[in-house]
């Protein structure tokens, strides 16, 4: 299967890391966030990978080139102005097989993506997202699933502090989602999933591995200090 990495956001809560590099190059430990996450891809055997990118490209291009260095195949698709999450995957339509694995480039996780993709197909869904329980899920995408893991509800970055499951921008697809995307600028979590669910055709796969959305500056600096602290596992 095909993965997509999200690479395009500005970054802007990360600022002044991000005022000269974009978000997915920004370092933990001493190394870019996007190497972990396409070492993770690589190890579940996700090798043909699309990334998504709008600010600062040339950046990351320079830097992971065609990937063939870390031992995978990276096509690059480059928004002239930004798409938003879903807008850029449906940007590269021409990448896409029927079933694909959506990962965003700002994540530090250790998920079985593997167990993921097989609990996707074992629910049939067409769209199965990633989702990780949080004691302040305020900022993040919300939901509420079944006991057999259809999402009921989901809230996108509700202004209370609520404890709750947490969507990690990690997604298993089917090609048919692309027809729900209209063309120009659209979030999955503002403009897609509420809808999928509403329709009830959104399944949720809890993890509970270690995740961190490194969008802010203090998650970014927990990130940091967590991998440090459980060398080598997450540093080989």
């Amino acid at each position: 299967m095909k993965a997509i990495i999200m690479a395009g956001g500005l970054g802007t809560r990360l600022r002044p890391l991000t005022n000269e590099i974009p978000k997915p190059m920004v370092p933990i430990i001493d190394r870019p966030v996007m190497s972990y996450i396409i070492e993770l891809l690589k190890n579940h055997g996700f090798t043909d990978i699309a990334v998504t990118l709008n600010y600062k490209p040339k950046i990351i291009t320079d830097y992971f080139e065609d990937g063939a260095r870390l031992g995978v195949r990276l096509r690059y698709y480059i928004e002239t102005t930004p798409l938003g999450t879903a807008g850029s995957v449906k940007n590269a339509a021409d990448f896409l097989d029927d079933d694909f694995l959506i990962m965003s480039g700002d994540a530090f996780t250790d998920m079985d993506l593997s167990d993921f993709a097989r609990y996707h197909f074992m629910k049939k869904a067409i769209f199965t997202l990633a989702c990780k329980y949080c004691d302040d899920a305020k900022g993040f995408g919300v939901l509420e699933s079944s006991p057999k893991g259809r999402v009921l509800r989901f809230v996108e970055k509700p202004e209370i502090s609520v404890p709750g499951l947490i969507n990690t921008g990690i997604y298993m697809v089917k090609r048919q989602v692309l027809d729900l995307i209209p063309d120009g600028f659209c979030d999955f979590g503002r403009d897609i999933l509420p809808s999928l669910a509403a329709a009830e055709k959104l399944y949720a796969y809890k993890t509970d591995k270690y995740w961190s959305d490194i969008g802010s500056l203090p998650s970014y600096y927990s990130t940091n200090y967590f991998v440090a602290k459980n060398l080598p596992s997450y540093y080989p």
